[in-house]
């Protein structure tokens, strides 16, 4: 499985940074690794979507998999960046109510 790029920012969230088309192809990779993030002690995550210019129910999943995941660890799971394609797919699909969407993945908890 691919393992994407994470840094940690000052405040101690992890940002996950996937590039290109997360599909059914990438999304296995991003589930897994949000979900040993979290099982690592890490409970506040961004997935910072600037760098995604393709996402289908598969990455859709897989973000959905690793909010469940954080929330259930006292934490949350935010997005970053979105393109305008991924934008447009969690608007089609509601899920902009459910994933809270931020300009830049260190804004994402703010002052948290």
């Amino acid at each position: 499985m691919t393992a994407f790029d994470t840094r940690t920012t000052a405040a101690g969230v992890v940002v996950v940074r996937p590039e290109g088309r997360l599909n059914m192809i990438a999304a296995p990779g991003l589930r897994e690794q949000l979900t040993s993030l979290v099982a690592a002690g890490t409970s506040r995550l961004v997935v910072d979507l600037g760098g995604v210019e393709f996402v289908d129910s598969s990455g859709l999943g897989a973000l959905i998999s690793g909010l469940k995941a954080a929330r259930q660890s006292g934490g949350d799971l935010r997005i970053a960046s979105p393109t305008p394609q991924v934008q447009s797919v969690l608007a089609l699909t509601s899920l902009d109510r459910v994933l809270r969407s931020y300009e830049s993945a260190d804004g994402a908890f703010g002052g948290e």
